[in-house]
């Protein structure tokens, strides 16, 4: 019997797994949302569908910016793919279709994809901060994208998908700041958004996951011994407030993301990390859905596309 779910469950097969299988599946409740259960606490957001709505808006986005490439490397006719930190199996799935030669592989700590996927796709439970169990040497391709506040060592996570990439294959990472800029004077020095990104790097540095990986990829890339390095920046505006047709779209559907997916952004951080209550937290979250609303203030997301090449 061969299953068409691109969800291998193979290895959570019988009688004495059957209590793991089940324990990644019962997901742990908090404030009204849903976390995994593997390596509970691993990751500060939730995986219930709200959440995953708001990784597909994510999705969509970087589509956009991207100018509808799935990836911006120059890989050629890849034959296995690594999508490290799936989440809803999005990107995977269209890099399935892209190649239907190509094997896909998408790991999380959540099983939140899809059942029915492309036969050449499939999804795997794993933590990528421990030791990774695939062979050296065996990817074609390795897409990371928003692990921002998911790796406890850079550098340790960096060599190790040098040693799973194949010589001569890529690895890309795409990150985006926390921390709200502006290019004029519009976002003053007291603007709340310096207080948003500067408390949403503090709770990171306290969880111990670092949020700021976006301006430092390149560098640990090449650290790890990647080659050929190359970043490219973009630009997410925290609203509709740009001229430029293609940045108010993205803007526009930037401000939808953060002011539905807040709440599952920052809730878990701010109450178990910084040990708000959850009063103080809810405040804090409605003064950002507020200021999301300024059109007159200019900020963005200032954010990186990083590839390099393993020799």
């Amino acid at each position: 019997y061969v299953s068409d779910s691109g969800f291998d469950s193979g290895d959570l097969l019988g009688d004495e797994t059957d209590t793991l299988a089940s324990s990644i599946m019962h997901y742990r409740m908090e404030n009204g949302r849903s976390y995994h259960a593997y390596r509970d606490g691993a990751y500060w957001g939730p995986n219930d569908e709200l959440a995953k709505e708001i990784l597909d808006f994510a999705h969509h986005m970087y589509l956009l910016t991207l100018n509808h490439k799935l990836h911006l490397a120059p890989v050629k006719n890849p034959q296995t793919i690594l999508d490290v930190g799936t989440g809803t199996g999005i990107w995977a799935i269209d890099m399935a279709d892209q190649y239907p030669s190509a094997t896909v592989v998408g790991t999380d700590l959540s099983p939140i994809q899809p059942e029915w996927v492309p036969p050449n796709c499939h999804f795997e439970i794993d933590d990528v901060s421990l030791d990774w169990t695939f062979p050296p040497d065996h990817f074609d391709f390795m897409h990371i994208r928003e692990l921002f506040g998911c790796i406890p060592d850079w550098d340790f996570f960096f060599r190790q998908a040098y040693e799973h990439t194949k010589p001569g294959g890529w690895v890309e990472i795409v990150e985006h700041s926390v921390q709200p800029i502006s290019d004029d004077e519009t976002q003053g020095p007291d603007h709340f958004y310096h207080t948003w990104g500067k408390t949403v790097v503090e709770m990171g540095e306290k969880f111990g996951k670092s949020f700021t990986i976006w301006n430092e990829s390149k560098e640990r890339m090449e650290k790890a011994g990647f080659v050929d390095v190359v970043e490219v920046t973009y630009k997410w505006p925290m609203n509709g407030w740009p001229e430029d047709k293609k940045l108010r779209e993205i803007g526009k559907w930037n401000q939808l993301r953060l002011h539905e997916g807040i709440e599952g952004f920052m809730i878990r951080l701010l109450t178990q990390v910084g040990g708000w209550s959850l009063a103080r937290a809810q405040v804090f979250l409605a003064e950002m859905r507020r200021e999301l609303k300024n059109h007159k203030v200019h900020a963005y997301l200032p954010g990186t596309v990083v590839y390099g090449r393993k020799p």
